[in-house]
């Protein structure tokens, strides 16, 4: 994901799962491109600084290219670190990250009904 629209697109469209170093927005496009899941990080400053912000990315982009086949067709998904995931092992980020996309694939359905 690249453009803001879409960054906005899936958060305001899309179901919210949180935990405590993330949250993630998933949501399905209607556009019949791109076919497969779409990913999008936002890391911030209040993460921590350079180093720590570019570590964070690193591991959640491993986390989620782990469980892109978990993801429906046609989905956006946004993942946002918040400040704890500065000191979340590999192991506690992706804890998180399963936490979380399972309530986001919950709400998800039920919204669906």
């Amino acid at each position: 994901m690249r453009r803001g629209s879409d960054f906005e697109r899936a958060v305001r469209r899309g179901t919210r799962g949180g935990r405590e170093s993330l949250v993630v927005h998933l949501t399905t496009s209607t556009d019949p491109e791109p076919v497969g899941p779409v990913v999008g990080l936002v890391v911030s400053r209040a993460v921590g600084n350079a180093v720590t912000r570019n570590l964070v990315k690193r591991r959640l982009r491993s986390l989620v290219r782990e469980r892109l086949t978990e993801l429906p067709p046609r989905s956006l998904l946004v993942v946002r670190a918040l400040a704890p995931a500065a000191d979340a092992g590999y192991a506690g980020l992706g804890a998180d990250l399963d936490a979380a996309l399972a309530v986001a694939a919950r709400r998800s359905r039920e919204r669906s009904r």
